[in-house]
């Protein structure tokens, strides 16, 4: 019970996970369509390829020697405001 509320904390964490609106976007296209998963297919493409961008961001900052290994809230922030927004 309690490891499964430290992974619910970790998954609404917005310094650990980089895609939670795209992750709630998906999933209110899930409610709103009974679970239609034909009918959320933009919203799974935007969520994967927002896991794939900020994946390639850790992978290089830990190869770098950054820590932390996934930029907090705030720099991804500045990241995709000098990206003039988000690039996936």
């Amino acid at each position: 019970m309690v490891q499964l509320q430290t992974h619910a904390r970790k998954v609404r964490n917005e310094d650990i996970n980089p895609c939670i609106e795209e992750s709630d976007g998906s999933q209110k296209c899930l409610n709103m369509y009974n679970y239609d998963k034909s009918m959320c297919s933009a919203y799974f493409q935007r969520y994967k390829n927002c896991r794939k961008y900020w994946h390639g961001v850790m992978v290089q900052r830990r190869r770098d020697g950054v820590k932390p290994d996934m930029p907090t809230a705030e720099e991804r922030e500045q990241i995709l405001a000098a990206l003039g927004g988000k690039p996936y």
